[in-house]
């Protein structure tokens, strides 16, 4: 399942508004490891129903990418309830994308 990709226009409905629990993966085309991360996360959109999964690119939305004061790509964020929960940076295997998500699902 593709992501869906966040801009300006949408981040606080779809992110800090949404819910149930939101990873937004900030990424870059450029970004190999990015490239390393998305599939992983386009199967657990399909796998993790209670969660919706959403891209950020950091060069087309630089001010959100600011704002979360991110350095290092790719990092997944999880929201909940407009705060963020969790921080994975780096890539990472499924594994302990899903373990560092599932603790925060009840």
């Amino acid at each position: 399942m593709a992501l869906k990709e966040l801009d300006t226009t949408n981040f606080d409905e779809l992110v800090l508004k949404a819910d149930k629990p939101v990873l937004v993966d900030f990424w870059a085309a450029w970004c190999g490891p990015c490239r390393m991360v998305r599939p992983i996360l386009e199967k657990l959109a399909g796998e993790m129903t209670s969660v919706t999964f959403y891209g950020l690119n950091v060069d087309l939305v630089g001010t959100i990418a600011r704002k979360y004061k991110i350095t290092n790509i790719p990092t997944m964020m999880l929201f909940r309830n407009g705060e963020i929960v969790e921080t994975i940076v780096g890539a990472q295997p499924k594994d302990k994308i899903v373990t560092a998500i599932a603790k925060h699902l009840a």
